[in-house]
């Protein structure tokens, strides 16, 4: 059993709380930019520590005005925006605690969380958002207090707290110790009920402290980041925390069609990303160019910028590439580094893996970008690359704090300052999820002699075929995923006499590519999933796929769907992440179809419903 301690760099304060973070943040630098909120013009209007700290103090004593008490958990549906850090540290002020909701929630989704946490209130954005309350909130007798964001309850709140005293918010912020409850966000939940997971004042604390040392190229009082991926998930949760501890300037903009204008105007030093956006941009940018007529020479290009950042990983880049890069950096990646802002040094990467191509393409481009691993129930980060020593195709080695081992059986167990204190309301769930004092994380992994993990599958998700051999989906699916024609790909094949895949199409980029290839742009995906032009692009990622993999690795058949899988078909989770067992059992009918003949060794084109 391997295992990997890095030590905290922070000493542990077990009576510190996440309000602290912002009290220090405001005695270092009072005048410093922490946030910008969009303007009408296009720019950016900058928001002080100081001021922050103002309106989030306004908002608390709003809340104690309003009768919420030290405790109290509080339901939130809002769309990634300026409000809710404020709210989340408002909340924290008061000495109550919110409970995240995706905004993308349905009714029996919302129930579940607000019933099972046990909140008395919700604050919503939207007219939409409260409607969907609104059809389950007879069954949830204790939510007595609802706002209405769109509608201007924030202000109101502010106006209605006027009388309560500073000491009175000083005295709840001082309430919590950093063993207390921070926050409950439920997991997405692949399989069955979500689970709320309790997450401490000191994870977010001491994960903060320790990260801001492990990355200082990353967050410091330069940085800045435009936040577009859901403040409902951890991941970007923890970064609004960390932001604020390290004083990063945050901008945020929920709508991705307005990220590129948004990032050119705002121009972040890093962002925070999963592996589909990086692959949306390069596709865009490689169709964009083949409309162009420039196809062949952005895929030169691309090619070109592989090879330059594998040459640096090998210690030379020989003069020839040397040349040719420099050429191509200038006709080519310079338009896209403008495109993304043109200070963007580093992202962070998570919830999949990025692939070992985009990967290096990024880092010619003047990306670094550092892929990091985590969950849920661990705070998000347990593990990110360092910009000193960063290693494409690893997440790097634990943060500061952390101890990571490989078990037995190949799974990754973590513990630490991250690790959170287990399911709410779920003892047997709690129990299942440790051994011993380390924390089952469910995926697969290995760990080098440096501590750096690699992230090879998810142990439930492992597929044994009827012949015994063992695939990790993984290690197929992204691949072909990253073709611009590809939405979704989901390997099947458990116990099954070879490995087959059911394939979408990306109903965004399949326009663009029907052009460049000269059809219909205005061809239906049900229409497209039959054509032969489109079907040959499939067979082709799904063959350069197979080139990677042993002949009984391979996906012998595949059956492309008439529709994209997405969150509101109930096939995604809002982070985009499949829901595998929920797929698997909808199209059933569709993978016995491909086994119909198991004899059969060539691959094998259908459409589904």
């Amino acid at each position: 059993m391997q295992e990997f301690d890095v030590p905290a760099l922070i000493k542990a304060d077990p009576d510190a709380n996440a309000t602290d973070l912002l009290i220090d943040r405001v005695k270092a630098t009072p005048d410093l930019a922490l946030f910008a909120l969009p303007t009408d013009d296009g720019g950016w209007k900058d928001v002080t520590s100081a001021e922050f700290l103002r309106q989030v103090i306004a908002l608390a004593k709003g809340f104690v005005a309003a009768g919420i008490e030290p405790g109290d958990k509080i339901g939130m549906m809002c769309k990634t925006r300026y409000e809710w850090t404020l709210i989340d540290f408002a909340t924290w002020f008061a000495g109550a605690v919110l409970v995240p909701i995706y905004e993308t929630s349905a009714p029996a989704q919302i129930l579940w969380e607000l019933s099972d946490s046990g909140a008395i209130g919700i604050i919503t954005e939207t007219a939409d958002h409260f409607a969907r309350f609104d059809e389950v909130a007879a069954d949830v007798p204790a939510v007595v207090k609802k706002w209405q964001i769109d509608l201007g309850d924030l202000d109101k709140l502010v106006a209605a707290g006027t009388k309560v005293t500073d000491e009175e918010i000083e005295r709840r912020r001082n309430l919590a110790k950093g063993s207390d409850l921070a926050t409950l966000i439920y997991t997405s939940g692949t399989t069955g009920k979500p689970k709320g997971c309790i997450l401490t004042h000191s994870n977010f604390v001491e994960l903060a402290r320790n990260a801001r040392e492990a990355i200082p190229e990353v967050v410091n009082t330069e940085s800045s980041t435009l936040l577009f991926i859901t403040m409902a998930h951890v991941f970007a949760r923890f970064i609004a925390v960390l932001g604020v501890h390290g004083g990063v300037k945050v901008g945020h903009q929920p709508d991705t069609k307005l990220l590129l204008p948004s990032m050119a105007s705002f121009r972040p030093t890093f962002l925070l990303a999963v592996p589909r956006v990086f692959e949306k941009v390069y596709n865009s940018s490689e169709q964009k160019a083949e409309s162009g007529g420039k196809g062949n020479i952005f895929r030169r290009a691309a090619a070109v910028a592989i090879a330059h950042s594998k040459a640096l990983d090998a210690g030379h880049v020989p003069l020839g590439l040397r040349l040719q890069f420099a050429l191509f950096d200038r006709l080519v990646l310079s338009k896209i580094r403008v495109a993304l802002g043109g200070r963007v040094k580093y992202a962070v990467s998570g919830s999949a893996p990025l692939g070992l191509r985009l990967g290096h393409f990024y880092r010619s481009l003047g990306l670094t970008i550092l892929e990091g691993y985590g969950l849920t129930e661990t705070t998000a980060p347990i593990s990110v690359n360092i910009p000193s020593n960063f290693k494409i195709g690893k997440v790097g080695p634990p943060l500061p704090g952390v101890s990571v081992r490989i078990a037995d059986d190949g799974e990754i167990q973590a513990k630490g300052v991250d690790v959170f204190a287990g399911y709410w309301n779920n003892k047997e769930a709690t129990a299942e999820a440790f051994d011993g004092e380390w924390f089952r994380t469910g995926d697969i992994g290995t760990i080098d002699d440096d501590g750096y993990l690699e992230i090879t599958g998810r142990k439930k998700e492992i597929i044994a075929t009827a012949g015994g051999k063992k695939v990790s989906p993984a290690t197929l699916e992204d691949p072909i995923r990253a073709n611009p024609i590809i939405g979704q790909v989901i390997v099947c094949g458990d116990q099954r006499p070879f490995i087959s895949a059911l394939i979408t199409l990306d109903e965004e980029m399949l326009p663009t590519w029907l052009n460049n290839n000269g059809m219909d742009g205005s061809m239906t995906v049900a229409d497209a999933a039959k054509n032969p032009k489109v079907v040959a692009e499939v067979q082709k990622a799904v063959d350069a796929a197979n080139a990677q993999v042993s002949r009984a690795e391979s996906i012998r058949k595949f059956q492309i769907l008439d529709a994209d899988l997405t969150e509101a078909s109930g096939h995604l989770t809002p982070k985009l992440s499949i829901k595998r067992n929920v797929i698997l059992k909808d199209f059933a009918d569709v993978i016995d179809g491909m086994y119909a003949d198991a004899g059969a060794d060539t691959q094998n084109v259908s459409v589904s419903q």
